[in-house]
């Protein structure tokens, strides 16, 4: 692990701990942990929340953590996923392999594996595979936006040689992210660039052309960001290119330069208002949609 990415290991870490430290679970909802979903023991397991007394199928969040492709689990989105499943959703929240020990495209293969698990298990756990909301924040929302783009286009997803899960993605949401890896390939790689894609791809693999490979399959799309995210840049020209291509989105930038508790991935942050809006208008988004 370069020594950028565990700095970022050991700052993230210590403030989710203090961030969750502070906020109860919320309450009213059927919690079901640690369920395996593929071989890799702690990799590839899950989480499945639902509201109370729930007994038919619900639209369905599917969660990619944050945290660089070299931190991050389920556990530190236990209270946002809980939070969302209250408005009405069942929410599935997983772990997946981390770099630098497994590198691109590892998660985008756990994120199909899980996709394919609801599609098994949809009626055990009050799961609707034919409406399914993918997001995620930050590496999170990286790898949502190019899960998309391999499920939707068929000859993108022939480069990965895979087979896409049998589920229907009805919306997408893209929180503090990029979705341009461009930058990352046209300069010498180094810090989490390399530990996730290593030193050997080609900056001409095909794979890596992400946004070449959206068209107007896309599912529609939720972008947000924050005054304070340092990756704030890479929102409204994602809502463009989107918009372009025919593919039904908004984008929305939360809080004000003074707040600087709202910062990257501030909608985590259950407590704060700001991420109680941003939820809010995520819900109302997708269900339009399912």
């Amino acid at each position: 692990m370069s020594l950028q990415s565990l700095l970022f290991h050991l700052q993230a870490g210590k403030s989710d701990r203090k961030r969750d430290a502070a906020i109860p679970l919320p309450k009213g909802i059927t919690e079901c942990r640690n369920i395996s979903y593929g071989p890799e023991g702690k990799w590839n397991l899950l989480d499945v929340y639902y509201p109370d007394g729930t007994n038919a199928p619900l639209p369905t969040i599917v969660s990619i953590h944050g945290g660089g492709y070299v931190y991050g689990s389920k556990e530190i989105y236990r209270r946002y996923g809980m939070d969302m499943a209250r408005r009405g959703f069942a929410f599935v929240n997983f772990n997946y392999r981390l770099a630098p020990k497994w590198k691109f495209p590892t998660p985008l293969f756990d994120t199909n594996a899980v996709l394919e698990w609801v599609r098994v298990n949809a009626a055990r756990y009050h799961l609707d595979p034919q409406r399914i909301i993918l997001l995620g924040d930050s590496a999170g929302a990286q790898l949502t936006s190019q899960y998309a783009a391999i499920h939707t286009n068929p000859a993108y997803a022939e480069l990965f040689n895979l087979d896409p899960a049998k589920v229907h993605i009805c919306a997408v949401g893209l929180n503090c992210g990029i979705y341009n890896m461009e930058p990352w390939l046209a300069t010498p790689r180094k810090g989490l660039p390399l530990d996730y894609l290593g030193k050997d791809l080609s900056p001409a693999d095909p794979r890596l052309q992400v946004l070449d490979a959206v068209t107007d399959k896309y599912p529609p799309a939720f972008i947000t960001t924050s005054c304070n995210d340092f990756l704030r840049e890479n929102a409204e020209p994602m809502y463009d290119f989107l918009t372009a291509k025919a593919v039904p989105c908004a984008w929305k930038c939360y809080g004000t330069p003074e707040r600087q508790e709202v910062g990257h991935v501030f909608h985590v942050n259950i407590a704060l208002p700001e991420a109680t809006e941003c939820n809010d208008d995520s819900a109302a988004f997708f269900r339009r949609f399912v």
